[in-house]
């Protein structure tokens, strides 16, 4: 007789489960003036989530060993729903702001959430495809929201279409390495790798798997759908975009290729090395020629993918530690960015071009303040958090004796530099436009924090390096 599963290491997303559905009954119910209380509930929900995660078990694998629970694990979950909570709370004021009341919208993120969190535990092929999945269906739905604005409906295809590309591949990769390694399970596969099993065949599935990984964090060359989605759709929606989906896909993209691909590290580590250098590059070089700052910031972010790609291509615990440290600073970075683009607003209209930003310090110095502590950060100029996330991460690569990478990645931050410093120069030299609107308070007081602690961060970095080393060591046990 099987024994009931221990539910324990599960718990958080149990709770996120019943609570999702809990609250669609109140949606349902209530009707149109819900979606304030839904939004908030269910932040609610991912703060007692969060609560759940860190008093959890420190290890424990379960359901048959399709879900595991580690340190690791852990600090992936907690920077994804900090992401997702902040990310929510700037969707629910702007769905005031225009007058969205759709209560499911605040519910689609949670799910989203409830995909990461399953995806981040996944011990198994068919666990991982799932959690992938309910992510991924969730994102379509919230990209396209916006049915009667064409470019938001627009978005939403483009981003369905190439995404349900990207799990095709992965499926057939998860295919293939079953194939030719006789099981699904990450310690059966990497069993089956040492022993030599299958080993030419696994290897074609890790390359279609690491496709469709890449395309989950919109790495070159698979980025191709990213700067369309990130214009097209709602500001606040960009922003959720840009850092919990990315986050939780780059933790994945990890604990694969560091637990049952680690055996095959030389064969993989030349195929991410490349998609790291052209992502760097690329998302460089692109962003100098953009007027739009959402454009702008899905460029930005797939240079910021390529420095986190770093270190993966490392593969051992301090690339580890470099890559959760910089996915730390980066979720500050990204999601304060864009509550400033949020309150970037003219007489309740949204405003998305560069060139609305000239002379912001003189009719809002505290918001361009802001903002050109954020832009500083992601040129990675000290003393802000965005140096220390790209030090951490070029060391590592150094010690690894991957040289040329780094080099190439001080090389790509130097062009990426020239876009950052020209927002700040906008802001501080040209002329001013129209002054924008008092920002609303949720996204103000995330600009102001974010920006805060980027300078924390510098100056105090001790507890964040000693969490994400905790973290980077669980992965690498044994």
């Amino acid at each position: 007789m099987t024994s009931f599963p221990a539910l324990a290491p599960a718990l958080p997303e149990i709770f996120m489960a019943i609570s999702a559905m809990v609250l669609l009954m109140l949606g349902v119910f209530r009707s149109k003036d819900s979606t304030t209380l839904v939004s908030w509930l269910a932040v609610g929900v991912m703060a007692v989530a969060g609560v759940l995660v860190l008093r959890g078990p420190e290890a424990e694998i379960t359901f048959n060993g399709l879900f595991v629970v580690n340190g690791f694990t852990g600090f992936a979950k907690i920077l994804t729903l900090i992401g997702a909570g902040l990310s929510l709370l700037m969707i629910s004021t702007w769905a005031t702001n225009v007058k969205l009341a759709r209560f499911e919208l605040p519910l689609i993120v949670l799910f989203a959430a409830l995909g990461m969190m399953m995806m981040l535990s996944a011990n198994d092929l068919i666990s991982l495809y799932m959690g992938l999945e309910l992510q991924s269906l969730s994102l379509y739905v919230l990209a396209a929201i916006q049915r009667e604005n064409q470019r938001a409906t627009e978005a939403g295809v483009k981003y369905f279409v190439l995404g349900a590309l990207a799990s095709g591949l992965l499926l057939y990769g998860s295919s293939l390495v079953y194939g030719f390694s006789g099981t699904t399970s990450f310690d059966g596969i990497a069993t089956a790798l040492q022993s030599g099993t299958g080993t030419v065949g696994v290897v074609i599935g890790i390359v279609f798997v690491v496709s469709g990984l890449a395309f989950k964090v919109s790495a070159v060359p698979f980025h191709m759908w990213t700067p369309d989605v990130y214009e097209g759709t709602p500001t606040p929606i960009t922003a959720f975009f840009s850092v919990a989906p990315k986050i939780a896909a780059l933790c994945l993209f990890l604990r694969v290729l560091a637990g049952p691909f680690e055996p095959m590290i030389e064969q993989w580590q030349q195929v991410v090395m490349l998609i790291a250098v052209l992502s760097m590059l690329w998302g460089s070089v692109a962003a100098i020629a953009q007027t739009n700052i959402k454009r702008l910031m899905a460029y930005s972010s797939i240079g910021h993918v390529g420095y986190a790609l770093i270190g993966l291509v490392v593969g051992n615990e301090e690339g580890a530690r470099g890559l959760l440290i910089y996915l730390l600073i980066y979720l500050f970075m990204n999601i304060g960015t864009f509550a400033v683009i949020l309150s970037m607003r003219v007489k309740g209209k949204y405003l998305e071009e560069i060139s609305d930003l000239s002379g912001l310090a003189k009719s809002r110095p505290g918001m361009a303040l802001a903002l050109g502590a954020l832009m500083f950060s992601m040129a990675g100029i000290p003393p802000l958090a965005g140096f220390l996330g790209k030090f951490y991460i070029f060391v590592a690569a150094v010690n690894a004796g991957f040289v040329p990478l780094a080099i190439i990645g001080v090389l790509a931050s130097v062009i990426g530099a020239f876009y950052y410093l020209r927002i700040v120069k906008i802001m501080y030299f040209d002329e001013p436009g129209d002054a924008f609107d008092r920002p609303d308070f949720i996204p103000g007081a995330i600009f102001a924090i974010s920006s805060v602690l980027m300078v924390v961060y510098f100056i105090v970095p001790a507890p964040l390096v000693r969490g994400a080393e905790a973290a980077a060591r669980t992965l690498f046990l044994g």
